[in-house]
């Protein structure tokens, strides 16, 4: 990535750090990174469209990694500025609140986005449909697009540039409302049995603790990586007393699920990060 695109995204960066230093409502922030970015997004369409692209492999650059960021972002900041203005006055609902936002947040992921071709292509890392997917004037219309794509600006878009924004945005949302309380729906495939005569119960999701085991396994943060991921797990189900079953088909289907990969880790991290800022 060229140093001009380096730098345009580390100005965002800068800008979100300046705006959560401010200490403003969440609304208001979302305001000023609306238009912080509409501005950027703008001035970057009006450069494109006079000077063009250096080569094919900066156009791929641009509409796959750079406008994503920005557009992703717009995305995520004006779905907080509508959750924020509904969102009750009474804290005590505010976890009740959240976890509402974050079920529907999931509903809408599965059904526009996690299904489908493209989603697991750009998950998966590939490269080999990128001439495709991120130059502009590609667009095969029997496909089957999504009805908004004939609004969009065909010089300024491939289409699936928002695409990934739209993951970048759901991303972003499903951390934030995690962080403010919301917990992931958990279905009853991914309960634990509990034995109540246990000196320890997990009594999260099986989900949560295979994340947790795969996390341990792969910073060999046990025996400096010489214990196996079969003997941390069967660590943790001795002190549980519990089973786990096929971690590693359980850990599959998590690859490919919706919102945030690991969300437990990021739960925890959140968890953490609200104990130490409280004022003790």
């Amino acid at each position: 990535m060229k140093k001009e695109y380096k730098n345009i995204l580390l100005s965002i960066e800068k800008e979100e750090i300046n705006v959560s230093r401010s200490k403003d409502s969440a609304i208001n922030e979302a305001h000023h990174m609306i238009s912080f970015l509409r501005k950027l997004l703008t001035d970057l369409k009006t450069e494109i469209l006079l000077k063009g692209f250096e080569s094919v492999a900066d156009e791929i650059c641009f509409f796959k990694h750079v406008k994503p960021e920005i557009l992703g972002r717009l995305i995520y900041y004006n779905k907080i500025l509508k959750i924020e203005t509904l969102s009750p006055t009474n804290s005590e609902y505010h976890a009740c609140f959240y976890t509402g936002q974050l079920k529907l947040l999931n509903k809408e992921y599965k059904k526009y986005i996690s299904n489908s071709e493209f989603y697991k292509y750009y998950r998966s890392g590939r490269t080999d449909r990128d001439e495709t997917y991120f130059r502009l004037g590609n667009i095969n219309v029997f496909d089957g697009l999504d009805s908004f794509f004939f609004e969009v600006d065909p010089d300024f878009s491939t289409f699936y540039d928002f695409k990934i924004a739209r993951v970048i945005g759901f991303d972003l949302l499903h951390t934030y409302l995690s962080s403010h309380g919301a917990r992931p729906e958990i279905e009853n495939s991914d309960s634990l049995e509990l034995n109540e005569d246990a000196q320890f119960s997990w009594t999260d999701s099986k989900n949560a603790l295979i994340e947790l085991i795969y996390a341990l396994h792969i910073s060999r943060s046990v025996s400096n990586g010489k214990a196996g991921l079969r003997k941390i797990s069967q660590m943790f189900e001795d002190i549980f007393e519990v089973s786990l079953g096929d971690i590693h088909h359980a850990f599959h289907q998590m690859k490919f699920r919706a919102g945030q990969k690991a969300r437990y880790l990021h739960f925890l991290r959140n968890s953490l990060e609200q104990y130490m800022d409280k004022e003790f």
